[in-house]
């Protein structure tokens, strides 16, 4: 067999490899953040409906989903949220679990912000240059 024929597959192989994994990592830091946001949603009390039955899991894949939509009834506003993959349910909250759910995101953001600062500041303070060369910048001398 020609060996460009070879390379070529092994390219592709490879290729293909790399498209699912990212394909699949993506996929799970998408499922993370479902379920941070369903954690979320329960700490402001959204109340949870596990679609249990064939007909609530035909009806929660027409939702919107992993999105909070608004929908009126009866003059009152409610906050739907609707996960088909990762919990297989809605969570339904009113005007205060949504007021209450955008402060603890804000929250969460602010924590993350603090933290990132955190670990920056610490980064800033290691001093380098007392551990020795090669660390910080200094320059490295192999013997042999």
């Amino acid at each position: 067999m020609n060996t460009s024929i070879i390379t070529s597959r092994l390219l592709k192989g490879v290729s293909i490899a790399l498209v699912g994994g990212l394909l699949t990592a993506c996929a799970a830091m998408k499922a993370d953040e479902a379920t941070s946001k369903e954690q979320l949603l329960a700490a402001a009390g959204f109340k949870m409906q596990l679609a249990n039955t064939p007909e609530k899991m035909a009806h929660l894949k027409t939702l919107t989903q992993q999105k909070i939509v608004t929908h009126e009834k009866d003059g009152t506003n409610y906050y739907v949220y609707a996960d088909a993959t990762t919990c297989k349910c809605v969570y339904i909250g009113e005007d205060a679990n949504y007021q209450s759910f955008q402060q603890l995101q804000v929250q969460k953001n602010i924590a993350q912000e603090q933290q990132m600062a955190a670990e920056m500041n610490q980064d800033n303070a290691m001093n380098w240059g007392m551990w020795g060369a090669g660390y910080g910048g200094g320059a490295v001398f192999i013997r042999r």
